[in-house]
């Protein structure tokens, strides 16, 4: 911007744009650890397919039931955290009111 001085509501909304940009940084940054930490994981359940099932046509099926049960272990996490966020949303607007 120039030189000019910030009117309140302007300086108001360039907080508000620095704290949602912080915001954002950070949502990408916990993602970005979930996704290593995913991966770690991901080597580690390799590794004891492996073990427990050296043969690969064995490995198949117990790879096929554990993504079948994650994924709907995830789903289900996912479904009650969006809850919880509505819940909270909802909250908040009564509190506002």
């Amino acid at each position: 911007m120039s030189n000019q001085k910030l009117s309140p509501q302007q300086q108001e909304e360039k907080k508000d744009l620095k704290i949602e940009i912080l915001e954002k940084v950070i949502d990408l940054s916990t993602a970005g650890f979930g996704l290593v930490a995913a991966l770690a994981w991901n080597d580690a359940i390799k590794a004891m397919f492996a073990k427990f099932f050296p043969q690969p046509e064995n490995n198949l099926l117990a790879m096929v039931i554990y993504a079948l049960f994650i994924t709907s272990l995830v789903v289900l996490i996912t479904v009650q955290l969006g809850r919880a966020v509505n819940l909270a949303k909802k909250s908040l607007i009564k509190k506002q009111k």
